[in-house]
């Protein structure tokens, strides 16, 4: 069984998110989405919430877990015997990026970890959580840019930084 990582803060999960997700599982049998902090990004939804999101979208599927992990990917990795990472890119700075990090994660990982990239699909290149979040403040449609599922939840929290 082929097993992939798709790793991201996801605050929130985007459409973009969402599209590599499910284009990821035509490559491996098992998905695991991992939710992380980045110590850069300031966040609208906790550790939790954000797991929540997403697995509310893919509660039907079998193939996608959602799980969590603070330090190096490459532990969780090893850690769960998986040796694909998935990486969306949106555009030639994410390429440049991501490759960067591939490379490291190949070497501290000894070689079993490589890196699948796919590009994002033509209508999400300009989604992102922080474009999905500035809508939501402004109180602005999100349909189209998040799943159906998880709408209420982001319009409420921005209502909420709105005060």
């Amino acid at each position: 069984m082929k097993i992939g990582v798709y790793a991201g803060s996801f605050d929130p999960v985007t459409k973009g998110h969402q599209d590599i997700i499910e284009r990821a599982l035509k490559i491996v049998d098992k998905l695991i989405v991992v939710v992380m902090n980045n110590p850069k990004k300031n966040y609208w939804f906790n550790l939790d919430e954000r797991k929540n999101l997403i697995s509310k979208i893919f509660e039907d599927s079998e193939n996608v877990k959602v799980d969590e992990h603070a330090g190096l990917l490459v532990d969780f990795m090893a850690k769960n015997s998986c040796g694909i990472l998935i990486k969306g890119l949106r555009d030639v700075k994410d390429f440049s990026e991501e490759m960067t990090y591939s490379f490291a994660n190949k070497k501290l990982s000894n070689g079993k970890v490589d890196t699948i990239f796919i590009p994002t699909s033509e209508k999400y290149t300009y989604v992102s959580s922080t474009f999905v979040k500035e809508l939501a403040f402004y109180n602005q449609s999100l349909a189209g840019y998040v799943d159906d599922k998880v709408i209420d939840e982001i319009l409420n929290r921005a209502k909420e930084y709105r005060g």
